[in-house]
């Protein structure tokens, strides 16, 4: 699997659907698995496709890499509190892998982590890694990338030892990394170590070892607002319980229509 570059954002979990749609389960006939399913009502007007990348106001001075965590620093918390899978690995994988959400496969593919298809039975898309237009996995969202690299470390045997480490010891996880075989780049563990210093990724490790939603040294104008998705929850509804709009909670999440999925992380502008 190849690796890429750079990138950041605070995160904001919130819920949305923007026409009033509701989000309900069923179950799947082939799988028996309960799915997640979005009713969507035959009124709601057609939506054009938005800009995929998201877009930085006027006035930030915040780097691409700042971007890139900030928005998706909640996700991988959440994903360490699931997997044990120190966030601040996870962000800078992501950040070197994606070009700090930049990158091809994560604006047209929401994968940030290069993860192939190997079996995959979702979406794919086809970019030049190794060899010319290898087989990539296609996520709907974001989070989804994100879900899927804690379940590629965590299922597969010959990453086993780095769960033995400290949830802190990240330039343990950055060595075993390499040494497990996941990069092919000697300097793979010096760039990731690099990332985690230079933007003290580490503070979010701590923030879930010690139960913390927000990092104290962060200026109130950066913070982003994060939620996930439940049962209920519109664009509509959440544009009004958090004084912005549908459109402007669409474009930050590079949403093209209006629909939601349980679990979903959303970011939405603060006021």
């Amino acid at each position: 699997m190849k690796k890429i570059g750079f990138v950041l954002v605070l995160s904001v979990f919130a819920f949305s659907c923007g026409s009033k749609k509701r989000i309900v389960t069923k179950k799947s006939k082939s799988k028996q698995k309960t799915e997640q399913v979005v009713v969507v009502p035959k009124t709601t007007p057609e939506v054009k496709e938005l800009p995929k990348a998201v877009e930085l106001p006027e006035n930030s001075k915040l780097s691409a890499t700042e971007v890139y965590i900030l928005k998706y620093n909640a996700i991988a918390m959440d994903e360490m509190r699931k997997s044990k899978i120190p966030a601040s690995i996870t962000l800078a994988q992501g950040i070197l892998e994606s070009g700090s959400g930049k990158g091809r496969l994560s604006v047209e593919a929401n994968n940030h982590f290069g993860i192939k298809c190997h079996g995959w039975k979702g979406k794919k898309i086809y970019h030049d890694d190794d060899k010319s237009q290898e087989c990539f996995r296609k996520y709907e969202h974001a989070f989804s990338s994100f879900e899927d690299h804690s379940a590629f470390l965590t299922t597969r045997g010959r990453y086993s030892k780095l769960f033995k480490l400290r949830s802190t010891d990240y330039k343990g996880w950055a060595k075993g990394l390499r040494a497990a075989g996941y990069a092919t780049d000697r300097r793979y563990p010096q760039k990731l170590i690099s990332l985690i210093e230079r933007y003290q990724l580490d503070k979010y490790d701590d923030m879930v070892l010690n139960n913390v939603a927000v990092p104290n040294d962060t200026p109130k104008s950066d913070l982003s607002v994060s939620h996930k998705v439940v049962k209920g929850d519109t664009l509509y509804s959440l544009s009004k319980r958090y004084n912005t709009s549908v459109e402007e909670i669409k474009r930050l999440n590079s949403l093209t229509n209006n629909d939601l999925s349980l679990g979903q992380i959303l970011i939405i502008k603060s006021k």
